[in-house]
């Protein structure tokens, strides 16, 4: 993709009432929207469990349906098959393996740097103290997830590569549970699941993402779907930016409200929610710089098939 889809991308922008208004009337604008999510994408589960995106969707001619995913690489995949219209929040490594599988997608918004939201955890028994102790131990993560970079940088930081340790590929659920049965030495994971970790099994933190990885977060679609129905894309980004100042200025509500929905203590949810920024903001060539860092880094370490322009990418330009 090249510099002049974006600004095409702003065009539509400008122009998204009044097409889709247009195709709207023609019946040629999809009217389904399919959205994928994963547990842990915070603002899509508060609009879930407010109904307020059906509600928004409602006077476009839209409806919305629910798709789960355990991790963001299946869903992203999922978007580039064309099974999903829209992701919900997935972590900046992730759309790195999308692109280089081909994926046509466009960035519709990004969440700010988080980096306390992931860390690298063991047991509170544990031997071990450092990053550097992790050669020939076994860690487990989500491939492609966030946490996978923060692995990869914290291991450049101690004088290690990745082939220095033994990777088990894992979804957050199965990492927890061998985590706790001593299967792995190590574990690398982001909220929820961290806080939940480090309250109920008394995780400690090796390290979290603090000079190593911003933990950005971005919400994509299929670039089929955000040229068809930009209309769409501009309410969607406009109640996530509501939602994400709503969920830091009420922490106690959000915390009460996700509770039960990922099935922890508020006091659990309260503290994830406290680390992540929740800022949502425009995708714009300044602040997507560190994902051709992120690309760079699993290149090097032969975690991607070819190198990827990971900063040459359609945006989605919100209007107001």
């Amino acid at each position: 993709m090249t510099h002049s889809l974006f600004n095409r991308r702003a065009a539509l922008g400008a122009l998204g009432s009044l097409a889709a208004g247009a195709a709207l009337a023609q019946g040629n604008a999809p009217r389904a929207v399919r959205l994928g999510y994963q547990k842990s994408s915070t603002l899509i589960a508060v609009l879930r469990l407010q109904g307020t995106l059906e509600q928004r969707l409602a006077p476009l001619g839209a409806t919305l349906s629910w798709h789960e995913f355990t991790s963001g690489l299946p869903l992203l995949e999922a978007l580039n098959l064309d099974n999903l219209d829209f992701s919900a929040d997935v972590a900046d490594t992730v759309p790195v393996f999308a692109q280089a599988a081909g994926a046509q997608l466009t960035f519709v918004a990004q969440e700010a740097p988080s980096p306390t939201a992931q860390a690298i955890v063991v047991r509170a028994d544990s031997p071990l103290k450092s990053v550097s102790e992790l050669k020939g131990k076994r860690v487990a993560f989500a491939k492609a997830a966030g946490a996978h970079y923060l692995l990869i940088a914290a291991l450049e930081k101690a004088g290690l590569s990745f082939a220095d340790i033994e990777p088990a590929y894992l979804t957050p659920a199965d990492g927890r549970a061998a985590f706790e049965k001593g299967a792995v030495d190590a574990w690398v994971v982001w909220d929820p699941f961290l806080s939940a970790a480090q309250k109920q099994a008394g995780a400690r933190v090796l390290a979290d993402g603090t000079g190593l990885a911003s933990y950005q977060r971005y919400y994509l679609a299929s670039t089929r779907f955000a040229q068809a129905r930009p209309d769409v894309l501009g309410v969607i980004y406009a109640e996530l930016e509501k939602t994400g100042r709503w969920v830091k200025q009420n922490p106690k509500e959000a915390a009460a409200l996700l509770a039960p929905f990922w099935g922890l203590d508020a006091a659990i949810v309260e503290q994830a929610n406290g680390r992540r920024s929740y800022a949502v903001r425009p995708v714009t060539p300044q602040n997507i710089t560190e994902q051709q860092k992120i690309a760079d880094a699993f290149l090097a370490e032969k975690l991607l098939p070819r190198r990827v322009d990971a900063v040459n990418v359609a945006l989605f330009k919100p209007q107001g």
